[in-house]
């Protein structure tokens, strides 16, 4: 699952970060409201956490004009702004739960969990590329059918790639994302991973192709 925090606190969203790619989740994050705002134009999500006191754009405008484009992902808004009128101003534009600050963690995660499961409700949690076939919400894949046997990591690297099918994903991109699973991985350790997975792909019409000095693109053949 592809999710967005939108959060000018830094520490706060390296926590968030850690919590959901503990769960295999595939996390961008963002420090600046257009440049978020520019994103949700560009890039499909399944969550956006979203703080409201953003700089260059207020989350309230983000959250506006996403809604006004007719998106339709979830969103769980985190703010410093306890007023009653805050909080029903951020539902009527839209969002779809809201967390006050300071909050425990544990409510937190409970929270995303009921809103990716609301978002799954209305779309396809299936990749299908080739004869391969990624489930993001159970968390396996198959081949012809058949369950491929991947370790939490290399799952990791499959969904990244296949949520980018036909673009180029880069090996920094790749650490990034992985480290939220344990220790940072090194460019060779992604290269292992990479080759694992074309090893475990092979005869289902899907390849990832390697693009020197760019990164790695996941590919229907």
């Amino acid at each position: 699952m592809r999710v967005l925090i939108v959060e000018d606190d830094r520490v706060l969203a390296d926590g968030l970060m850690r919590i959901l790619r503990r769960s295999n989740h595939v996390v961008t994050h963002e420090n600046n409201g257009k440049r978020a705002d520019h994103l949700l134009t560009a890039q499909k999500f399944d969550l956006v956490i979203l703080d409201m006191g953003l700089p260059d754009m207020d989350g309230s405008e983000v959250l506006r004009r996403l809604r006004h484009r007719g998106v339709k992902v979830p969103v769980l808004i985190l703010t410093a702004r306890v007023k009653v009128e805050d909080r029903v101003q951020g539902l009527d534009f839209g969002a779809d739960d809201y967390l006050a600050k300071p909050f425990d963690l544990l409510e937190l995660e409970a929270r995303i969990r009921a809103l990716l499961r609301r978002g799954q409700s209305a779309s396809s949690a299936e990749l299908h590329i080739g004869e391969l076939c990624l489930d993001t919400v159970g968390n396996r894949a198959t081949l012809h059918g058949v369950p491929l046997d991947l370790s939490a990591r290399e799952l990791c690297v499959l969904e990244i790639l296949a949520l980018r099918v036909g673009r180029v994903v880069s090996k920094e991109q790749l650490s990034e994302q992985i480290s939220g699973l344990g220790d940072e991985m090194s460019s060779n350790a992604i290269e292992v991973y990479v080759h694992r997975l074309r090893k475990k792909i092979e005869g289902g019409n899907v390849n990832i192709r390697t693009l020197r000095g760019l990164g790695y693109m996941l590919e229907k053949i």
